[in-house]
């Protein structure tokens, strides 16, 4: 199996004013998600696959205020950044916002390894699971310590899957993603670390960081810009 892009992450204040964004910006109402006892967050997910992303859906992420982080596995930080301070005022300034993307490795060891070669370290490999309708949700995911994106969110978060996988059991949404490009002023670094994990057909260009992601939408088309945060 070749590196794919597997989910694009949408952080919130709270999943209610994700959930009340994406019916706002996509005219849907996201699906069910789950609760991360280990990072303290929960989220909805959103089917966004087409022919370019076959297995790709949207993630709207937030800190569950009810519940009580485990810090756990030597992470002290939740992951894409939850816990900075820029990031949590741009979130009450802008609202919702696309902030970043995972991709699904075949071998997350392997990978990991690769960066590192380059001196990038991606963090930890942790497991979790989770039951769902299609049976077991499986996976591995590498988390920082201090649960840094990396690049301004453009290098993504590494996972690899067991046996199902979260499209398996998402209904259409009529939400389509036609393509996701990359930026950032290190554009030459952060080729190699897209490359050496197997995404280096990934569109990259010099300039401010972000990630620009298009779809098409029941509202018609809509592009997202993560603007740096």
């Amino acid at each position: 199996m070749p590196t794919r892009i597997d989910h694009l992450v949408l952080a919130a204040r709270s999943l209610d004013e994700g959930v009340r964004w994406c019916e706002a910006t996509f005219g849907v109402t996201p699906g069910p998600g789950g609760i991360h006892p280990l990072m303290g967050t929960h989220n909805r997910l959103l089917k966004i696959g087409s022919a370019a992303f076959p297995r790709a859906y949207f993630e709207i992420i937030a800190i569950d205020p009810h519940a009580k982080q485990a810090r756990a596995g030597g992470v002290r930080h939740r992951w894409f950044d939850l816990d900075d301070g820029a990031l949590q005022a741009a979130l009450a300034r802008h609202g919702p916002r696309l902030v970043h993307f995972v991709a699904e490795v075949p071998d997350i060891e392997a990978a990991v390894h690769r960066l590192a070669a380059l001196r990038i370290d991606r963090g930890h490999i942790i497991e979790a699971s989770r039951d769902t309708p299609a049976g077991r949700l499986s996976w591995r995911i590498t988390v920082r310590d201090d649960g840094q994106r990396l690049f301004y969110g453009a290098l993504p978060t590494l996972i690899e899957w067991g046996a199902v996988h979260p499209t398996d059991s998402m209904d259409d949404s009529g939400v389509v993603l036609r393509a996701l490009a990359l930026s950032h002023p290190r554009a030459g670094d952060l080729g190699a670390a897209l490359g050496t994990i197997g995404l280096s057909a990934l569109s990259l260009a010099s300039g401010a960081p972000g990630l620009r992601a298009m779809f098409d939408t029941p509202r018609g088309p809509v592009t997202l810009w993560s603007g740096g945060v």
